[in-house]
Formats: structure tokens, C-alpha cells, sequence
């Protein structure tokens, strides 16, 4: 029932599109009604062989009710998708935008699969909740008290035996088709997200799958969710048809029922119309029953959703953030973090200050906690004791748009989205000119190889820039930071898993990048770190020794140990 009552508070600022789309499905039933009924009393009415002007009207009214069913039923289906549409508009842009203040820290526990389906397939699911589950209870009660009026009007037993049909129809047999779906919608929504995270998986992992000839054991997992999501929709179809059987039964009971007892209180040629008018209004309760078998399917849909959305995030914004400060020194003192209370701390102690217009670099093997200091920067998670500060000012008090818009960031795996290069480098400044693109792309030594592509700016880089190389997507990373042109600059592993001319090539390009900006620089490669102001060597979370490259080596410390060890492996 909370469920239930969320989603009708969702769709309550679309209920004057609702409104005119129950009203012109009302129209249509009553349309329906009126051209059975009115050509049932044509033909028993002709068989008294009257004359021409005795059926005229009744002529009329059937090709009335014939041309307004017509029009009424476009003009209903034409309203109802477009009130379909703007729900589900809205329910995508409410789920995005519920869901960005989780990401990254709260969605990681999550499959990207699992989200994908549940912000699309899920949210599809729904758009049969108004459909389904909305706007027929709404018609099929109209159109039960147009019934009662109109078989009342011939006598009250009539419209009671009417009235009985209908609600057996609309509630026991929906209750039934309710109760014998309730656990395979359930069942149907888990695995279709099974699936979807299966098939996501497989495409995103193909390669690796297939090199450790993989593909039987991940073929059987998507085998295994399809057949399980197959079951319950074999389980849903099953109770679909015996809910139209119930249905016709019901239907034809009642038409016996009106024929039997309107047949000593009416005249013969009302008796016909009575029946078929009975049979006519119908039409409103046939979609109740399967609305009920869906109704769990598209409940679980939006319980999932809402498991989302309704995640405490863990980074929480400020009530009343603290303005910008202008100054962009960044201090860290007695930083301790952990991703969880079961977990060892990923940072213990660290304390830094990195002046306005410095540069530092941390330094240390895999593991070290050197990436968890960057999320905690960019506030995509939030430390638990100690403090970081930016211009003197806890981030925390400030706003996290406003804090990241000061920062650029150059990431080992850079995201690019499968559109242009013109559109990927635009990521970092919406209202950037193509000059200004332009220009950034000479900088970050990028325009001549995208001059020499057929398309230039507008070449798709593929899926997850697979159509540019590593060194590529690199030089492209760093041009977004040299068009946002933030003052304080974030390098974590910049030159990562490239070979040793691009790592030069784009060490080459950050200098230019650097230049004028409070840098730091986050590395377990130990090529050109003599400019630093000064480097941190970071190990299990802790900062065991800092200070220049020359200091650094004379002390025979761990940074020596693994400038060493680089220098064996490179020559």
C-alpha cells in the first residue's frame, strides 16, 4: 500500500491529462453502449415491419454512436499516450535526479546492469501503471453508475443484477488474478534485472571473457535469469487467460440473467436492447482483471526503484554552504577514512598543505590510499575524522557543485561517451566556442591528430573511446582540464598503463597543463617529479616520508627503494 500511495502522489501533477483521458474513455464505453443498444432496438423494432420515420431516430443514433465511438476512442488513446509519455518523462528526469546525489559512494553497491535496468526497463514497466491500473477503475465505475441510472429507470432489479455482474467481474475476479500473481511479478521484475545485468556484463566484459574462454559459463548465467524471467511470464499468461475466460463467463451469466428477468417487466423490443446493453458495458471491467495480475509486476517495479532512491547518501550537502573562497590553498590534517566500519582505514593521519600555486606529488604502490585522497577531495565520499580545507574552508560547508567546478581532474581511466570528440571535450564547458575547443586541443597536442581524422571534431570516439588509443584518450582528458580551466589541478595517475614515448609526449603536455595552477599530482610512476615543490610518499594509508626528489633520495627511504626498483625495471 505505501507503494501504491507513493505512486499516485507521483503521477497527482499530471491528474488534469488523467481527468480528460477518463472522460473520453467514458465517452467511448457509453458510445458503445449507446450503438448496441440502439441497434438492438432497430432490428427487434424492424421485425414489426414499421415505417421509415418510426426508425429514423434510432437510424441517427446509431450512426452517432458508431462515428462518436470512433472519434471518442482516437481522441482517448491519443490523450491517454500522450499522459503515458509525460509521466514517464518525468519519472526518468525524478530517478536522475535522485540518484546523483548517491554516485559515486552509494551506488557502488550496486551492479551497472542492475541500475541500467532499473532505470530503464523499470520505469517502462510503470508506464502500464496509469495505463493498467489508473484510468479503467476510473472508467468502469463511471460507467457502473451510467448502468445503474439507465437499468433503473426500467426497474431497480435490473440494475441491481447489473451492477452484481460487474462486481464480481471487477472485484472477485481481479481479486483472484491478484492473488495468484502477487509472487511471480515479483519473481518477473527480479529476474528481468538478473538478466539485465547479466547481458551488460557480457558486453562490457567480452573480451576477457572470450580470451579465458569464458562465454559457456556466462552464456549459462543469462540462459538460467532468461528462463527464470520466461516462468513467470508463462505463470502471468496463464492467469491472464483464465481471467478472460472468467470474464466471458461473467459476461454471458449476466446477459441470461437481464434476458430472464427483463423478459415479464419489459416489451419485447426493449428486451434485446437491455441484453446487449448489459453486454456492451462490459467493455469497462474486461481490462480490471488482467490491471490486477500486472499491478504486482509494476508495484515491484517501483519498490525497486525506490530502494534506489530511498538510500541515505553518504556525502550529505550543507543546509547553508559557506561562499567560495578565492583562495585555492588545500590543507589536509589528521585525515582518517575507511570505506567501512569493518574495514581498516584506507587513510590514517594524513596531514599535507598544498600552497596556492604549488605543486606536490603523492607517491606509493598500489593500495596506498592515494585515489581515496581524491575522492575525499572531490567530495564523492566523506572522511570521518580530521578535516580537508580549501582556502581555509571546510569543504564540507561548502557546495559540492561549486567545490568541483574549482577543480580539474586528469583520471588514469578517463570516461569518454560514444559520441564526437566535439561533445567529449564540451563535457567540461557547455558554453565552451569552438575556438576555445579548438584551442585547449592544441594545447593538450591533440589538434593535429584530430585534424588528420576524416570528420575532425565530430568523429565518434566508440564505446568507452575505444576508437582512440590510450595516449589519445589521455591527451583528450587533459584538454577538458585546460578548457574548464580550474585553478587547483588533480593528476591521479595521468600517464598510467602507456608505454614509455606517449607517458613522455604527455608529461610533455601537462607542464602546459600545470603552468599557474595549484597541482597535485598522484603517481606510483616516479619519471619527472624534480619540479615538485614536494612529494609525499604514501604507504597502507599513512604519509611515511615527504619532502623534494634530492631529499628524498638521500634519505634511503621507501621513496628511494622505489625510484631504484623503476630504474632497474626501466634500464
Amino acid at each position: 500500500m505505501p507503494t501504491l500511495l507513493r505512486l499516485l502522489n507521483q503521477i497527482a501533477p499530471y491528474r488534469q491529462w488523467i481527468s480528460l483521458s477518463v472522460l473520453l474513455g467514458f465517452l467511448t464505453i457509453a458510445s458503445s453502449v449507446g450503438l448496441l443498444a440502439t441497434s438492438a432496438w432497430i432490428i427487434s423494432r424492424a421485425a414489426e415491419r414499421p415505417s421509415i420515420a418510426a426508425l429514423s431516430v434510432a437510424v441517427v443514433g446509431v450512426r452517432f454512436f458508431g462515428v462518436a465511438r470512433g472519434v471518442l476512442r482516437y481522441l482517448e488513446r491519443l490523450v491517454s499516450h500522450e499522459t503515458t509519455f509525460r509521466i514517464l518523462a518525468g519519472l526518468r528526469v525524478w530517478f536522475y535526479e535522485r540518484i546523483v546525489p548517491l554516485a559515486p559512494a552509494r551506488l557502488m553497491q550496486f551492479r551497472s546492469g542492475d541500475l541500467m535496468s532499473r532505470a530503464v526497463s523499470h520505469i517502462e514497466t510503470l508506464q502500464e501503471f496509469y495505463v493498467r491500473a489508473i484510468a479503467p477503475p476510473l472508467v468502469a465505475m463511471l460507467t457502473a453508475l451510467l448502468m445503474a441510472i439507465f437499468f433503473g429507470a426500467f426497474d431497480p432489479i435490473l440494475a441491481v443484477t447489473v451492477i452484481g455482474f460487474m462486481l464480481m467481474a471487477a472485484l472477485g475476479v481481479t481479486w483472484l488474478a491478484r492473488q495468484l500473481t502477487r509472487r511471480s511479478g515479483a519473481a518477473a521484475v527480479a529476474a528481468r534485472s538478473a538478466l539485465n545485468a547479466e547481458v551488460v556484463d557480457m558486453a562490457q566484459g567480452m573480451a576477457d571473457v572470450i580470451a579465458f574462454n569464458g562465454q559457456a559459463r556466462q552464456a549459462a548465467k543469462i540462459r538460467a535469469a532468461a528462463e527464470a524471467l520466461s516462468c513467470a511470464q508463462r505463470h502471468i499468461g496463464r492467469v491472464g487467460a483464465l481471467q478472460m475466460a472468467s470474464i466471458n463467463l461473467l459476461i454471458n451469466l449476466c446477459a441470461l440473467a437481464v434476458l430472464i428477468l427483463a423478459a415479464p417487466r419489459v416489451e419485447g423490443v426493449l428486451l434485446a436492447t437491455l441484453v446487449l446493453a448489459a453486454v456492451a458495458s462490459f467493455e469497462a471491467i474486461a481490462p480490471l482483471p488482467s490491471a490486477a495480475a500486472h499491478l504486482q509486476t509494476q508495484l515491484s517495479a517501483a519498490q525497486s526503484l525506490y530502494s534506489v532512491v530511498d538510500a541515505a547518501p553518504l556525502v550529505i550537502e550543507p543546509s547553508a554552504p559557506l561562499p567560495m573562497p578565492s583562495a585555492c590553498t588545500l590543507h589536509v590534517e589528521n585525515l582518517r577514512f575507511r570505506y567501512a566500519e569493518s574495514e581498516p582505514y584506507a587513510l590514517d593521519g594524513i596531514t599535507l598543505t598544498l600552497p596556492q600555486g604549488s605543486a606536490f606529488a603523492i607517491v606509493g604502490g598500489s593500495g596506498g590510499g592515494k585515489t581515496t585522497l581524491v575522492n575525499l577531495i572531490l567530495r564523492f565520499w566523506d572522511y570521518q575524522e580530521g578535516l580537508i580545507a580549501l582556502g581555509g574552508v571546510d569543504i564540507r560547508r561548502l557546495a559540492s557543485a561549486e567545490l568541483r567546478a574549482r577543480i580539474g581532474v586528469v583520471t588514469q581511466q578517463t570516461y569518454l561517451f560514444n559520441t564526437s570528440i566535439y561533445e567529449n571535450l564540451r563535457i567540461a564547458k557547455r558554453d565552451a566556442t569552438e575556438e576555445e575547443i579548438i584551442a585547449a586541443a592544441q594545447r593538450a597536442q591533440l589538434h593535429e591528430f584530430i585534424a588528420r581524422l576524416p570528420e575532425g571534431y565530430q568523429t565518434r570516439v566508440g564505446e568507452f573511446g575505444l576508437n582512440l588509443s590510450g595516449g589519445e584518450r589521455q591527451r583528450l582528458a587533459i584538454a577538458r582540464a585546460l578548457l574548464k580551466d580550474a585553478p587547483l589541478l588533480i593528476l591521479d595517475e595521468p600517464t598510467a598503463n602507456l608505454d614509455a614515448q606517449t607517458e613522455r609526449d604527455l608529461l610533455t603536455a601537462l607542464q602546459e597543463l600545470m603552468q599557474g595552477r595549484t597541482v597535485l599530482l598522484i603517481t606510483h610512476r616516479l619519471l619527472g617529479l624534480e619540479q615538485m615543490a614536494q612529494i609525499l610518499v604514501l604507504q597502507r594509508g599513512k604519509i611515511v616520508e615527504r619532502g623534494t626528489h634530492a631529499e628524498l633520495l638521500a634519505r634511503h627511504g621507501a621513496y628511494r627503494h622505489l625510484y631504484m626498483a623503476q630504474r632497474q625495471w626501466i634500464g
